[in-house]
């Protein structure tokens, strides 16, 4: 036991150990191991089944100390990936050579985990999860178009029930083809006023009492009605007239006037009263009425309110149709609070000058009221 080995028999038994204690070691992985011998298995082998037959068998991979470890029980995998491809060794119990067409990347799952990795189904099939805090729509909620200027309703023509389209008779005629006279001094006159295009402007309908008024307005307002006798006569709904005329006219002034009318003072049908029809302005309706009647100077004589002195002061020449010559027509007014000219202290001059008038449907007939663009106070 003392002697010494030789060189050659201590290779020879340093060899033939690491064989026996690493069979299935391959060669490359050590750069000083020597080629190694497959050993001859002992028991016989036994004849694989074909390739297709073990496609989901997982196949065990030997790679270089780089690659990761695939665990086959496991559904995912831990580690970096491969960086080459993998080595299979022949001599392992279950090897068989792979078909290129179906050799899968060095970065792949085993066939027999190919599905490991797919998400579970209610995983898969699971809603979207909204957003609590995100406004949710009602189940009645209707979309809407945006919001733009609204289309009004051509107007149309009354009904004959509502009294149709009047025209002058011709004893008006006759009388506004008489020359004008002069009276010696100014006398009353009954002077009738339109609200919406006259002594305001309402910008919408859907708000109809708020509006914006004429300049000189109030105040022109305000000395006709202790000048003269005056009334309102509007194609507005009464509420809103009565509503506007609160705001216009002055608490004092308020009483003096001898009518305000509203839409349901035109004699219109149910239907007509409800749309958008032309509204005739019968001047004889306010000569009839017994209220007007009873604010003449001489109530109760055969004098009264007439063409002879009456005024309508509108910006429609359509709603005087059945008495054009009684009309002192302006222009509309669309809500310039610094309209030019002045147009109400000319009509305020130009209601002084029919005040000293014999007939005035024909001082209008023969001398109609224009604007003077020069006119200045």
């Amino acid at each position: 036991m003392q002697a010494r080995l030789g060189p050659a028999l201590v290779r020879r038994f340093f060899h033939g150990s690491i064989s026996r204690r690493n069979p299935d070691r391959l060669p490359g992985l050590s750069a000083k191991a020597s080629p190694l011998t497959p050993q001859t298995p002992q028991t016989p082998h036994t004849p694989q089944p074909p390739v297709a037959s073990r496609a989901a068998e997982p196949q065990r991979r030997h790679t270089s100390d780089t690659v990761s470890i695939m665990d086959p029980a496991s559904a995912g995998y831990s580690g970096h990936l491969p960086l080459r491809a993998p080595i299979f060794n022949p001599l392992a119990a279950n090897f068989s050579p792979t078909d290129q067409n179906q050799q899968q990347p060095a970065y792949a799952l085993p066939l027999g985990q190919a599905n490991a990795l797919q998400p579970a189904p209610s995983l898969a099939q699971r809603p979207p999860v909204a957003d609590p805090t995100a406004p949710q729509p009602r189940a009645n909620t209707r979309l809407r178009p945006p919001k733009g200027p609204r289309q009004r309703d051509a107007i149309s023509q009354p009904s004959p029930e509502s009294g149709g389209v009047p025209d002058p008779t011709p004893e008006y005629l006759a009388i506004a083809s008489h020359p004008p006279f002069l009276l010696p001094q100014p006398r009353n006159l009954l002077v009738v006023f339109d609200l919406n295009g006259t002594l305001l402007h309402r910008p919408s309908h859907h708000n109809p009492t708020r509006f914006i008024e004429r300049p000189y307005a109030q105040a022109f307002l305000s000395y006709c009605i202790n000048t003269f006798t005056v009334a309102i006569w509007s194609s507005a709904r009464s509420q809103n007239v009565q509503n506007m005329c609160a705001q216009l006219l002055k608490a004092e002034d308020r009483p003096k006037v001898v009518a305000i009318w509203g839409r349901d003072s035109f004699g219109l049908t149910k239907a007509d009263f409800n749309s958008r029809v032309q509204c005739y302005k019968r001047l004889t309706m306010l000569w009839n009425d017994p209220a007007i009647k009873a604010s003449h100077p001489m109530a109760g004589t055969s004098e009264g309110w007439n063409q002879l002195n009456t005024v309508l002061v509108d910006d429609s020449a359509a709603k005087a149709r059945s008495e054009p010559f009684n009309l002192l027509q302006i222009p509309e007014f669309l809500g310039n609070a610094q309209e030019p000219g002045f147009v109400l202290p000319q009509v305020h001059d130009y209601l002084n000058q029919c005040s000293q008038q014999t007939n005035v449907s024909a001082y209008i007939k023969s001398q109609p009221f224009k604007v003077a663009p020069d006119f200045t106070i």
